[in-house]
């Protein structure tokens, strides 16, 4: 447990994480200098720690790695989204299946329960069963939002190579973080060094 979090400590969040946990989905595999990655969802553990810090699965859920799998599936498939969105091109039409059949894999609707002693209220069901489904339909839905929503004119690629996460651009700012910012001005420094010499 500790390397995760050492792991995702490493990785502050891009600009619109907090509010769109598709968009942190997205972000949960990261390309790092050197040829390295980070897999925020790599193992049932990380993926279980990933869901509970954005409150969409309770601490101690005992994922199994089937349930880490449909995660990073529907990750590489909301990756596909943003990517034709940020590139101005055709979604693949498996992409924007995967996303449709998350969301409507679980009720939406709030039924009605009745406690013998409280009497008659609304709940969506939500079985311990479900907890991944209801994760995947809360991201999927959230992914859909984000792409038919005025956010998606910000919506960006990080600018500095290796780099592969995207951000809802604020400004001029290019880059996921203050790390790649750095990175991306002095490889412009080293260039303009290099080409004066």
């Amino acid at each position: 447990m500790e390397e995760f979090a050492t792991e995702e400590a490493a990785l502050p969040a891009a600009q619109g994480e907090a509010e769109h946990p598709a968009l942190a989905l997205a972000n949960s595999a990261v390309a790092l200098p050197g040829g390295h990655t980070a897999d925020l969802l790599g193992t049932p553990a990380r993926a279980e720690r990933w869901l509970a810090r954005r409150g969409l699965a309770p601490d101690g859920a005992g994922l199994a790695e089937v349930c880490a799998t449909q995660l990073r599936s529907l990750r590489e498939q909301v990756r596909s989204l943003l990517a034709s969105r940020v590139a101005g091109v055709p979604a693949l039409p498996a992409a924007v299946t995967a996303v449709n059949d998350a969301m409507t894999r679980v009720p939406t609707a709030s039924l009605l329960m009745w406690d013998e002693k409280t009497g008659p209220y609304r709940a969506a069901p939500h079985p311990t069963t479900a907890i991944v489904e209801h994760a995947l339909a809360a991201i999927a839905a959230d992914a859909a939002d984000l792409l038919t929503s005025p956010d998606a004119a910000r919506l960006t690629a990080c600018a500095s190579p290796p780099c592969n996460r995207f951000l809802l651009k604020q400004g001029r700012r290019q880059w996921c973080c203050t790390r790649c910012g750095d990175r991306a001005r002095a490889a412009r420094a080293y260039a303009r060094r290099t080409r004066t010499d």
